[in-house]
């Protein structure tokens, strides 16, 4: 392949959203480049979650299988590089790569998943997608019934303290790491639950191989636990959807709609960027959705024409 070749779709982001989509608009013959960093957002992970036949399978496994499926279709490519910027040119699109290479397509897929924001708390990282988790969905389970805290603070820790309320029903604990923001209706339904709130600066994770054992405060208390649940903030990891004009949402994530369509016209997104929901399972199924919505949206504007 090379640079300056044309497709009629470029996906920015091989994993699994992006491969999902490469895979639907492979199988209708659709000349498809996917571009790869080989940052997956779960690459903390150890084993992926409530996805049906792949429970509890390594996510790198999933994405080395589907890339293998993908691409065994002739008319998709795939390139490891880093995409850093996008313009509109003639007809479509134009993406850059970090190695200078570029490559133009009609229609653009934005794949490429969120990038966490880690506090600046000793062994957090260490941690992160093994104990120090973010969903209860992809992960509870597994942690049924332990010594459980909360990472978060108002909305969002109520909001993780009822999820996880039917997965162990003691020891559970909110740490602020600051002023507590709850409304007086949440702190009166969190004390009715048993679940106490703790406003101490969080300093370590005290953990054996990213498997918590205790925290420590600043103020040299602590407190043991097997899990913790942390709300962290998110920024996108790929800064082309706000070059090209793609509105975001409150929450930080690509603005579609119920077609994968961005604001800006030719311009699709699926995956953790675009939804609140971070699973495999709904970025497969997201990329399945855009791959059929960017072809439909080919069909139209060319067949009979």
């Amino acid at each position: 392949m090379t640079s300056g070749s044309s497709f009629e779709v470029i996906i920015i982001g091989g994993s699994y959203a992006g491969l999902s989509a490469a895979m639907a608009l492979g199988r209708s013959l659709r000349k498809v480049l996917v571009i790869d960093s080989g940052l997956p957002c779960n690459r903390y992970t150890p084993h992926s979650q409530n996805f049906l036949t792949q429970d509890g399978a390594v996510p790198a496994g999933i994405a080395a299988l589907g890339k293998d499926q993908v691409m065994r279709y002739d008319t998709v490519q795939f390139v490891n590089g880093l995409a850093t910027a996008a313009q509109n040119v003639e007809d479509g699109f134009e993406i850059l790569l970090q190695t200078g290479e570029r490559y133009q397509a009609t229609k653009l897929m934005i794949a490429t998943g969120l990038k966490d924001l880690f506090p600046p708390v000793k062994g957090f990282a260490d941690c992160w997608g093994k104990s120090v988790i973010h969903c209860p969905y992809c992960h509870g389970y597994e942690y049924r019934g332990k010594n459980t805290a909360i990472l978060a603070n108002g909305d969002r820790a109520f909001h993780l303290a009822g999820l996880i309320s039917n997965l162990t029903n003691g020891h559970r604990t909110i740490l602020t790491n600051g002023e507590p923001a709850f409304t007086k209706d949440q702190s009166d339904k969190l004390r009715h639950a048993g679940i106490p709130i703790m406003d101490r600066t969080l300093s370590e994770i005290v953990h054996r191989n990213g498997v918590i054992d205790r925290v420590l405060f600043a103020d040299g208390t602590t407190l043991n636990l097997d899990v913790m649940y942390a709300a962290i903030p998110f920024e996108q990891h790929c800064p082309i959807p706000a070059s090209l004009g793609c509105e975001m949402t409150a929450t930080g994530h690509i603005k579609i709609d119920e077609m994968q369509k961005t604001t800006i016209p030719g311009v699709f997104a699926g995956g953790d960027n675009s939804s609140p929901l971070r699973s495999v399972a709904n970025a497969v199924a997201a990329g399945n959705r855009a791959g059929a919505m960017i072809n439909a949206e080919l069909v139209n504007e060319r067949f009979g024409k």
